[in-house]
């Protein structure tokens, strides 16, 4: 049977009411209250609120250079101050700090679990979030989100700092500099003994590299990419410059990868000159496998053997899916080998229960059968993956094929504005079954100047579909206003939908105006819908699910 791509023009804004009533009942609901509006912080209103007056890059987006360490770089200077107002609380934990492109954030999970496992009170610092911004600071042996309580309670015992730092700093400090020094604080006071720090941008000059060597156990670098490429410098090379910022004089480095050979001799040459002893977690004698995926309890699991030097673990269930997941668990097993160095007690036993307790909001989740019944989707397959590099893309389709070989796709797509559109959608057509895309609008960190428009994100998609040869169908030919009849009729029941009409559905939900839809339309099949391309598109499904 021909394949047809379908695309159709921007959307007419639909009526609020018309749109909520065509919603299944929890999406109507979250939208008719206001997607990216619902707030799960209400008891922190005042912290919210004062974070959010200070200046936020990752709403605005990285000025050029930023995170390099040049003239043109962030004044660390200034953090380091504000911390030494605070009694310079990140000398009072160890700590393992971890940078790189992408893998960082699941790399720190395993890692942190890993060491709640064995029994240690450990701190995890991270970012962005995806709910609520408890998620980026966690305390103690549970690995849940700080509560409301503490944190508020917290902050109001430091804000007169706070305030004293802001005036004396004329208003520079940022919401990730203020609230990294929060995180600090925390964690000193709750007597946390290890902590596992990620870093935001780059590495250098980012507000978490002002852990000095004495406190620093290791630096872990995960993956050199494509990513904040104006802010880091402009190439491949300076990207992987910034990032090796967090190596530090005699602290053991781990290097995940695997990495181009340059880019692993710029990673190698600057652990030399700060006589830093290195780990390979893809280096010559490690061997990490996927040996098949099992089901267990409703969510896909892969079973898999992690082989590092002295940690032979087989048949490790991880629910984080992906090569790349098992590389980043393989990075933080690697991480257990340097703390083992200098004398810190972690068993075999304890690396497993780490990587086999841990899940994340947004990153290769698969929502359950009764959390996609309250989206209103019974049949088909969810997947939520923040996913907005061309290099995540690929990983996340790897992962698809091997998990669903068979499942025709459809894509819920939106993106911030300095991401790699057009690689990322050639990904996609060149790798799946791919039934539908949907192209979409959410706000990024609250905010629309970093969101790309549906109509730009339609051009990308339709030039990669183009340079790879896949037929279009839009809204001018005849074949599409009988399909789009079909499809999308007011009365057309949700069991009876198509996994086309059903992507619209999930869709509309997110941003009923100027949505895209752009796709091949073959199967009834219930097939797998991914909401992609941003972690806040993730966010505005996860908070329909649970308004």
């Amino acid at each position: 049977m021909k394949h047809f791509v379908k695309l159709v023009a921007p959307l007419s804004p639909i009526p609020l009411r018309k749109a909520v009533s065509l919603l299944p009942p929890r999406c109507a609901l979250a939208l008719s209250r206001g997607l990216g509006t619902i707030s799960r912080d209400g008891e922190m209103g005042e912290l919210v609120a004062y974070i959010d007056s200070l200046k936020n890059y990752e709403k605005s987006g990285v000025p050029k250079g930023a995170g390099t360490d040049t003239d043109d770089g962030f004044d660390l200077g200034r953090m380091s101050r504000l911390l030494d107002r605070l009694g310079n609380p990140q000398s009072k934990f160890k700590a393992v700090h971890i940078a790189g492109t992408k893998g960082k954030g699941s790399t720190a999970a395993f890692l942190s679990n890993i060491l709640r496992a064995e029994g240690y009170r450990v701190g995890l610092y991270t970012s962005p979030h995806i709910q609520t911004i408890r998620e980026r600071i966690s305390v103690g042996k549970m690995g849940e989100p700080v509560s409301a309580s503490t944190l508020n309670n917290f902050f109001h015992g430091v804000k007169g700092i706070l305030d004293e730092s802001i005036k004396l700093e004329d208003g520079s400090l940022s919401h990730f500099e203020v609230f990294t020094a929060i995180a600090f604080s925390l964690f000193a006071h709750e007597g946390v003994e290890i902590a596992v720090i990620e870093a935001g941008l780059g590495g250098a000059r980012d507000a978490t590299n002002i852990i000095c060597s004495s406190g620093l156990l290791a630096s872990v670098i995960t993956t050199i990419g494509e990513e904040h490429l104006e802010a880091l410098g402009g190439s491949l090379e300076s990207v992987a410059v910034a990032k090796s910022g967090i190596i530090k004089h005699n602290c053991p480095v781990v290097l995940g990868g695997p990495f181009y050979p340059h880019i692993e001799h710029i990673l190698c040459q600057k652990a030399s000159s700060m006589c830093s002893p290195v780990f390979f977690a893809s280096g010559a004698g490690n061997r990490s496998s996927i040996n098949g995926i099992t089901n267990i309890n409703g969510r896909p699991y892969q079973s898999c053997d992690i082989l590092l030097q002295s940690i032979q673990l087989l048949d490790v269930k991880l629910a984080m899916l992906g090569h790349h997941q098992l590389q980043n668990a393989a990075t933080a097993a690697c991480a257990v080998l340097c703390l083992r160095s200098s004398g810190w007690k972690v068993s075999d036993e304890s690396i497993r229960a780490g990587l086999e307790q841990t899940h994340l909001l947004g990153r290769s989740q698969f929502l359950t059968h009764h959390e996609a019944s309250q989206l209103g989707f019974s049949g088909a397959t969810i997947l939520v993956d923040g996913a907005h590099t061309k290099d995540s893309a690929k990983a996340l389709v790897n992962t698809i094929k091997m998990a669903f070989p068979a499942s025709p796709l459809v894509l819920v797509v939106a993106m911030a504005t300095d991401k790699d559109h057009f690689g990322f959608a050639k990904e996609f057509f060149s790798g799946t079954r791919l039934e539908a895309v949907f192209l979409t609008e959410v706000d990024i960190s609250g905010g629309r100047a970093r969101t790309t428009s549906s109509v730009s994100l339609r051009d990308c998609w339709v030039q990669a579909s183009k340079e790879l040869g896949t037929n279009i169908l839009h809204d001018g030919m005849p074949e599409y206003q009988e399909l789009s009849a079909n499809l999308f009729g007011d009365s057309l029941p949700m069991e009876d939908r198509t996994i086309l009409a059903s992507g619209y559905s999930l869709a509309d939900s997110m941003s009923i105006a100027n949505g895209i839809i752009l796709g091949r339309y073959t199967s009834k099949d219930p097939g797998v819908i991914v909401v992609t391309g941003s972690l806040h598109a993730v966010s505005s499904v996860l908070q329909s699910m649970n308004p």
